[in-house]
């Protein structure tokens, strides 16, 4: 690891140090809530910074191909910067505007790697490291019951407390993995895992741009034990491109999950989601691509050359989050997606596994500090496997050739809270058959970041 590498950016924290500015509430005698809302109630500004750097020793493979994972000892730094911003347009009512910086780059340009090592890489280096607008978005909450229930304020909702039962609307540019298939163990790279099919359903091909991103809608009811959620949002043109479809008609992302709180255990919180989707947009056909080559009309399959408008790609997933004691958590995500059509969005797996666990360090005196271990295991359909083994290139994978194994992975990590919004984390993972190959590998990842966030707070009163 170099460390030195971190130091040149330390002076850009600076630029994203903020805090959240908390609200005041009061009961009324009914039993409902009335918010009063002074000038710093309104507001929340935060930021946070996080490097990743990663190194890999060489490791053997008969061949390589365009988009194989390098055979040779490599080294790459990422980074994040986010400013976060929101301010309460009344009671029930917020707006959110967030910038962001993304830079640097991941090992073999973030390709050979189904379930990449690093979820804070930016796919593609040609969009450059100028801030962007990630998040553009207005946020309604509608009371549906006078019971309220204590909330924690944050850069997507910004009301003290909420209804217990509620319907809440949000619209804008926002991330379909900022509400759908979210899990307390595996959800941030930030202060967890690292590796993309940890903390997202690596089969679920969410609607995002290159940098995960995309407008939208979302609809979500909550009740005291379950919440229901829809997503509409809009796909890319293109698989992995920068630019959204408008065309609502001819692509969209569908999203739909159901969120249960089964109470089992009064001590022993269990969630469990239950998501679906269906995306629809310009889709190459594996086995139009296999066709074309067959009959002579390429000289490598392309699934560029037979994309479509209208094809569609669908899938479900199974979200379970357990706490087994204190500072001690369990989770477990299976996903599933139908394979035909290219992978378009997000990676390239079409069926997914993953199993892993967190632990605080309060048996240490530690208890901001956590340890999690997870491992992850991704598979892709037989159209899909075929296109890749003879020689097809999808816009992660492509070593030219395929021998066909499962891709394994396995991660563990050490977060260490270092001092009031600084933390240091070392991560080591190891990939059997990466991009489902078994002429290639294993490989070995190891990972040192530094993550600050909210390291000031600031009060108006």
């Amino acid at each position: 690891m170099r460390i030195q590498d971190f130091i040149p950016r330390v002076p850009a924290l600076l630029l994203c140090l903020a805090a959240g500015l908390h609200a005041q509430s009061s009961s009324d005698a009914s039993g409902g809530e009335s918010t009063s809302l002074s000038l710093p109630d309104r507001f929340w500004i935060s930021g946070q910074a996080n490097f990743i750097t990663q190194d890999n020793p060489s490791f053997p493979a008969k061949y390589s191909g365009p988009n194989s994972f390098g055979p040779n000892a490599q080294h790459a730094t990422s980074r994040v910067l986010t400013l976060f911003t929101g301010f309460r347009l009344g009671e029930d009512t917020d707006f959110f505007f967030d910038l962001e910086e993304a830079g640097g780059g991941g090992l073999s340009q973030a390709l050979g790697i189904a379930g990449f090592t690093n979820l804070d890489v930016v796919r593609n280096p040609t969009l450059g490291q100028s801030p962007y607008m990630a998040r553009a978005m207005f946020h309604q909450v509608i009371p549906l019951s006078s019971q309220y229930d204590d909330a924690v304020r944050g850069p997507l909702s910004l009301a003290p407390k909420l209804p217990v039962r509620r319907l809440e609307l949000r619209f804008g540019k926002m991330s379909t993995a900022d509400f759908f298939d979210l899990n307390g163990v595996g959800s941030d790279s930030h202060l967890q895992f690292m590796n993309w099919a940890a903390d997202n359903n690596a089969a679920f091909d969410y609607a995002a741009d290159t940098r995960g991103y995309t407008v939208g809608f979302v609809a979500e009811y909550y009740d005291r034990n379950y919440a229901l959620r829809f997503g509409e949002m809009l796909m890319p043109k293109v698989a992995n491109g920068i630019d959204l479809d408008w065309n609502l008609a001819r692509a969209r992302g569908q999203n739909f999950e159901l969120g249960l709180h089964p109470g089992f255990s009064r001590y022993r919180a269990t969630t469990i989601r239950i998501l679906g989707f269906n995306n629809v947009a310009n889709m190459g056909s594996y086995v139009a691509a296999i066709r074309e080559y067959r009959s002579g009309q390429a000289p490598t399959p392309d699934i560029t050359a037979v994309r479509r408008q209208g094809r569609w790609k669908s899938g479900a997933g199974v979200n379970l989050e357990q706490t087994l004691a204190d500072g001690w958590r369990v989770y477990g995500r299976f996903g599933w997606n139908d394979g035909k059509n290219e992978s378009f969005a997000y990676t390239e797996v079409d069926q997914a596994l993953a199993i892993g666990s967190d632990l605080r360090g309060l048996k240490w005196r530690r208890s901001e500090d956590k340890l999690g271990t997870a491992v992850l295991l991704n598979a892709i359909s037989q159209d899909h496997r075929e296109y890749l083994a003879l020689g097809g290139l999808g816009f992660l994978l492509g070593d030219g050739a395929l021998h066909y194994g499962r891709e394994k992975i396995w991660e563990s990590y050490y977060n260490l809270h270092v001092w009031r919004g600084v933390y240091l984390g070392g991560d080591v993972q190891r990939v059997w058959n990466p991009g489902y190959n078994r002429d290639r590998g294993p490989a070995n990842v190891f990972s040192l970041r530094l993550h600050v966030e909210d390291a000031a707070n600031f009060s108006m009163r």
